[in-house]
């Protein structure tokens, strides 16, 4: 059974910058896309980036040019580095595989 563990979250400034890690287990990280969501209380969880198996990325407009996700199949390990944090990008970030497995979460909270 494929599990998800993302960590790196935490709380920084305006301005600052986080990397977060989700490790995966089993088989197929490889051949599997990646991606990285986000969620605030009382709204629904939305897209940020994903990395396909092939190294393809694709970002929400919010985000670009700001964050960057990568992978490292070895390691069965997806990042997503975040950089020029804004307030609005406060949240839990959820790493998912292909839209079936999913991560617990792991709060990102950016202070003014």
């Amino acid at each position: 059974q494929v599990q998800l563990v993302e960590s790196g979250g935490g709380l920084v400034q305006h301005g600052g910058s986080l990397r977060l890690s989700c490790a995966a287990s089993g088989s197929i990280f490889g051949i599997t896309t990646m991606g990285w969501y986000r969620q605030v209380p009382g709204q629904q969880r939305e897209f940020v980036a994903r990395i396909s198996a092939e190294g393809l990325t694709d970002y929400a407009d919010s985000v670009k040019g700001r964050f960057t996700v990568s992978r490292d199949n070895a390691k069965n390990t997806a990042y997503l580095e975040m950089s020029n944090l804004k307030p609005v990008d406060t949240g839990v970030y959820y790493c998912s595989q292909a839209l079936e497995v999913w991560g617990q979460g792991t709060q990102v909270t950016i202070s003014s």
